[in-house]
């Protein structure tokens, strides 16, 4: 138990080893297509609905992703929520790689709260080490995003 304590102080008084990194900002439209799967056994349809995500970004950020979500309503018009994974993969400002998203969305009697980051550690290839949060922006009816994130 000594030894975690140790070790913990140790953790905590450790110098801090990432560099200072700038917030870049990327944004554009995407289109996407989602495609509904099959009910989950044991669940209601009508209350818990799996669909598989396909978009295709542009501009600063030109990529292909593909993932799957889970979505759910309350019995109140207006609330539901849902969750997402999707791995994009492309080019953001011209370096190349790929990464994770993670969804987390809910709907509060019409009122929306979304957050969408990148999930730590997913970067791989020119993307190894991004960090970041997403936002979507629908306007008559199309989709865009801005992305604010840092590489190392």
């Amino acid at each position: 138990m000594a030894a975690l304590g140790l070790m913990f102080g140790l953790l905590v008084s450790a110098p801090s080893m990432s560099k200072e990194a700038t917030t870049m900002h990327a944004s554009g439209p995407f289109e996407v297509k989602l495609t509904p799967q099959p009910a989950i056994p044991g669940i209601e349809p009508a209350r818990v609905d799996a669909r598989t995500i396909d978009k295709q970004f542009h501009g600063e950020l030109e990529a292909h992703s593909l993932g799957e979500m889970l979505s759910a309503g309350g019995e109140v018009p207006g609330s539901a929520g849902y969750v997402a994974i999707e791995r994009v993969t492309g080019t953001l400002h011209g370096r190349h790689g790929s990464f994770l998203l993670q969804h987390s969305g809910t709907m509060n009697r019409g009122e929306p709260q979304l957050a969408i980051h990148v999930i730590p550690d997913s970067g791989t290839e020119q993307l190894t080490g991004l960090t970041g949060s997403m936002a979507i922006i629908i306007e008559h009816g199309q989709h865009s995003y801005t992305f604010d994130y840092q590489l190392p």
